[in-house]
């Protein structure tokens, strides 16, 4: 489980931490989880960015670094949009996201906080082709979770979510990018994108600016829709629609899974209906949500766990595996991910130098990373 890594210490970032950070995250081959891992073995930013072109030699390939001089140029454009990137630890972060596997280490934000800092925050996913009464049902949860209290979460499509978003801006929305804050998706919902701003919601994501979303960036959207949220409302969702994988990213998270039926004739209902029959909540007004919440409308989470500034173990230089390890690592990946777990056990090699290893190799482009803490090799 990779979450917040335990040597940092909650508070704002500093310029020059958050450059650094910054640098990290926007290198080549570094995601969510193999920040985090630098960052425990490391025990800081700059200290991985200097260790970074070993790693990646030792794994067998040079890994590009991002400049400093980058890093510089997107900071300053986020100011010109009166964006900002907001830090794991900081105070404006919000709190449920901290406790995914793999959050992202820098928020892309623009609009207010006071809707991204609640705790009470729930997602309303669904199809893009909706019905008049399926955005009429989004409207309706959208409507009532707000007035109490709720921030609602999706990701400003056509149909559920910019009904979920319309009706909740008085209340506080959040719209969840899968490109750059300051790439529209679909681009005809730029005044809906105006509406939040200017009513105090926010835009959030994970991707640099300018980055345009490619089919493979909706699922990591859809891992913060869920991630933010206490639980997802589903409203009509076809079979194999993105509205099931934030569902599934909800399961895995612990999150609550709310499904609104639907006829057995409509195919935009056949995603809702199979989740029902899997054990999600059915549900038709907020009280049904509210009711199946329960004591968990304001939950106590482990935010007060201390962190240190320093790392008590030894720096990644000083604990190089030996050749023996990395053969048998890599005799051990394939094509097919495997457990990690099992990959520690095959290997004969303490945890740690296992994922020496493994940081190695993903730096140098030769490892995947899969959900459910499985990992392949590229070939």
């Amino acid at each position: 489980m990779n979450r917040v890594p335990e040597n940092i210490t909650p508070g704002n970032l500093s310029e020059a931490e958050r450059l650094a950070w910054l640098r990290l995250i926007r290198s080549e081959n570094v995601g969510p989880v193999t920040f985090a891992e630098l960052l425990k073995h490391a025990g800081s930013a700059q200290r991985a960015l200097e260790l970074l072109p070993d790693l990646a030699r030792r794994g067998g390939k040079a890994s590009r670094i991002c400049p400093l001089e980058d890093a510089e140029a997107e900071l300053d454009a986020h100011g010109r949009i009166g964006a900002r990137l907001i830090g794991l630890h900081e105070p404006d972060y919000p709190q449920h996201l901290r406790h995914i596997d793999g959050p992202p280490p820098l928020l892309s934000v623009k609009g207010g906080t006071s809707a991204l800092t609640r705790e009470r925050m729930i997602a309303v996913v669904g199809a893009r082709n909706a019905s008049l009464s399926g955005r009429k049902l989004a409207t309706r949860f959208a409507q009532g979770l707000g007035a109490e209290g709720f921030s609602i979460v999706s990701g400003l499509a056509r149909g559920i979510d910019a009904a979920a978003h319309e009706a909740s801006l008085q209340t506080g929305t959040i719209a969840v990018f899968a490109g750059g804050i300051n790439v529209l998706y679909p681009p005809e919902h730029d005044r809906l994108l105006a509406a939040v701003l200017d009513t105090g919601g926010a835009v959030i994501s994970e991707m640099p600016l300018g980055w345009k979303p490619r089919s493979r960036d909706f699922p990591r959207r859809n891992r913060l829709i869920s991630g933010l949220s206490l639980g997802v409302i589903v409203i009509e969702a076809a079979k194999a629609s993105g509205s099931l994988h934030t569902a599934r990213y909800a399961l895995e998270q612990n999150r609550d899974i709310f499904a609104v039926p639907g006829s057995p004739l409509d195919p935009r209902s056949e995603g809702a209906n199979g989740l029902i029959r899997q054990g999600a909540a059915l549900v038709s007004t907020t009280d049904d949500v509210l009711e199946s919440l329960g004591g968990r409308l304001a939950p106590t989470l482990p935010f007060g766990r201390q962190f240190r500034e320093e790392n008590e173990t030894a720096p990644l230089s000083r604990s190089e595996p030996d050749g023996k390890l990395r053969d048998r690592v890599l005799a051990a990946l394939g094509p097919t991910p495997v457990d990690m777990d099992e990959l520690i056990r095959f290997a004969d090699g303490d945890a740690r130098s296992v994922h020496v290893v493994l940081l190695e190799l993903e730096l140098a482009g030769r490892l995947e990373r899969h959900r459910g803490n499985k990992i392949s090799a590229l070939m």
